[in-house]
């Protein structure tokens, strides 16, 4: 039984079409990374898998009980209130300040409990957000576009920690990124999304394929870039040079 699968799913808002008969499942343990240009109904298709925004046509399912550990792109205005991580954390269930703590020791945030949720950096709020998912004990980590706004060295660490987190509790990932070019080479599977599935496959084969290239191909020689841990490395001890998109 897949933990959650969309059968030709088609969405459209005020009759204009945002995705068209989109079929896809996600198996216990795989880690699937979404890719597309923007508008081609990436939050779409997460909103419809999550079960928030119903389809126009087609249906989701997803398993009986399914603990889901949603890190939206960015945080909802409720937590832009004076309110600490620690308070945030205990939103809808209460948390033990001891979890608390150790959750944002694992994401690699000690010590900002008690620091407004505000004042964090962009890099400190995508790992209070992952440590709020987390919280839940998921069977899916489901990551929408979760790395915008940070640097490369930051996106890098970023990719590392929910490779370490998904070994530890053997989550599924769906990752939807906005950087067409880099994908966790962890991926078992590339969906490649421009209001249909117009590729799947490993990284490999769709950074291979015509239909990846056509969409993407620009400025990269269609080269899709694999996170890979030794390439990591060598980011982490310099200065980021911004590189030409």
């Amino acid at each position: 039984m897949s933990l959650v699968a969309a059968r030709d799913l088609s969405v459209a808002y005020d009759g204009a079409p945002v995705l068209s008969h989109v079929s896809l499942s996600i198996e216990a343990g795989e880690i699937v990374t979404i890719v597309g240009p923007n508008g081609s109904g990436k939050s779409t298709l997460v909103r419809a898998l999550l079960g928030v925004l119903s389809p126009t046509t087609g249906d989701v399912t997803r398993a009986a009980g399914l603990r889901i550990g949603y890190v939206p792109q960015k945080l909802s205005i409720d937590a832009m209130l004076p309110m600490t991580v620690a308070r945030f954390l205990s939103l809808p269930l209460r948390q033990t300040r001891a979890r608390i703590d150790a959750v944002l020791a694992r994401v690699g945030v000690s010590g900002v409990a008690d620091r407004p949720i505000a004042r964090l950096s962009g890099g400190q709020t995508q790992r209070v957000l992952l440590a709020r998912a987390l919280l839940s004990g998921p069977q899916i980590l489901i990551l929408d576009e979760a790395t915008q706004g940070l640097d490369q060295p930051g996106v890098a660490a970023f990719y590392r920690l929910i490779e370490e987190v998904r070994a530890e509790i053997g989550c599924a990932v769906l990752m939807v990124s906005h950087d067409l070019h880099v994908v966790m080479s962890a991926s078992d599977r590339v969906i490649c999304l421009n209001g249909h599935v117009c590729c799947e496959g490993t990284p490999r084969v769709v950074s291979e394929a015509p239909e990846y290239r056509a969409l993407f191909g620009l400025g990269t020689g269609g080269a899709l870039a694999l996170y890979r841990h030794d390439h990591d490395h060598d980011h982490d001890h310099h200065h980021h040079h911004d590189h030409a998109h």
